[in-house]
């Protein structure tokens, strides 16, 4: 982690915006630039934030305070996202912060879809943050900034009827079937995925979750190598997505570990249904490139999305997961 106070100062600055611009598209840089400062990257923190600065937007007004009493008629309300992100301020001011991650997280988890699953993926880089090193006053802001914007973003997915599964996680992302229609954003997309595959439905025990999610990240990461050509951007989501759940299970109680890989999956196949190509292609990494290396492409690109992918194919660590970063680098477009 960085230990030169680049993250915090970076945090503190990135606290006077907004989640979101435009009403729907998220602000990534709290994500990106931890992500920098976890691989070594301070000194390229304030760089980046110089050059991804005109994305960001003013923080929005508050509307009403949300309180234990009027909490869930404000869940899943965008317009709310001050006032959840000033209660979560609230809350870690008062209390341990893993309490307050414990007591929310069933309560947000169902509703991880909401933001095209970036306020969980928020969360993930906060917490690992928190678990890293010391709880200073922007990390514990981070998190409640994270947790405000995934309670005004929550959005369940329920009714989805069971298709037959398949043993491992990348057979089970092989099995899941496109939408019929791919028109739209991720809102209308998500409300088409009426059905996906079974997997793993069998797990009961913690550490057995623990290691479906690392499988389910694995396959994800090395999956956007043949098939991220179907959406260079969001199909990334597929695997920061249950990253940024398996990087938060050390912070939660054992008993949250199973439902946290019920909801991981149900993220991740529903990516791929929604954006995923009908025919993959053969990728081949132009030339061999160490961990490091990868991530100076991927900081070089710019591109947020590539640098998020990027940190999640270093969490996995082969040589496929690599690949799949640097064929983010090739599919997207750089940041200017």
């Amino acid at each position: 982690m960085d230990t030169s106070g680049t993250l915090d100062e970076a945090l503190l600055r990135l606290h006077h915006w907004g989640p979101e611009r435009l009403g729907r598209l998220t602000n990534h840089a709290p994500m990106a630039v931890e992500a920098l400062a976890s691989h070594g990257q301070g000194r390229s923190v304030h760089r980046w934030l110089d050059t991804y600065a005109d994305k960001l937007e003013e923080f929005p007004p508050g509307l009403e305070a949300v309180t234990a009493e009027n909490w869930r008629g404000a869940l899943g309300d965008p317009r709310r996202a001050a006032d959840w992100i000033g209660h979560f301020g609230h809350e870690i001011a008062e209390q341990p912060w893993r309490e307050v991650l414990t007591r929310w997280w069933p309560r947000l988890l169902p509703g991880m879809y909401g933001g095209s699953t970036h306020p969980v993926i928020r969360v993930g880089h906060a917490v690992r943050t928190l678990l890293a090193g010391e709880p200073t006053g922007p990390r514990l802001a981070e998190l409640a900034h994270g947790l405000g914007y995934w309670a005004a973003r929550h959005r369940p997915v329920a009714d989805l009827e069971p298709l037959p599964g398949a043993g491992s996680a990348a057979a089970a992302l092989d099995a899941v079937p496109p939408l019929a229609v791919r028109e739209g954003g991720f809102p209308d997309r998500l409300g088409r995925v009426r059905s996906l595959p079974v997997w793993a439905a069998s797990v009961s025990d913690p550490d057995a979750a623990r290691r479906h999610l690392a499988e389910l990240v694995r396959a994800a990461t090395h999956r956007y190598a043949t098939h991220g050509h179907g959406d260079a951007t969001m199909l990334v989501h597929a695997a920061t997505a249950p990253n940024a759940v398996l990087r938060t299970l050390p912070a939660l109680p054992r008993r949250l570990w199973v439902a946290s890989l019920r909801a991981a999956w149900t993220a991740s196949a529903a990516v791929t249904a929604m954006y995923a190509p009908n025919t993959p292609v053969v990728y081949t990494a132009p030339g061999t490139f160490g961990p490091e290396e990868v991530f100076e492409r991927a900081l070089a690109h710019g591109d947020e999305h590539v640098i998020k992918l990027t940190d999640t194919a270093l969490d996995v660590g082969d040589d496929r997961a690599l690949a799949a970063a640097l064929r983010s680098v090739e599919l997207s477009e750089p940041l200017r």
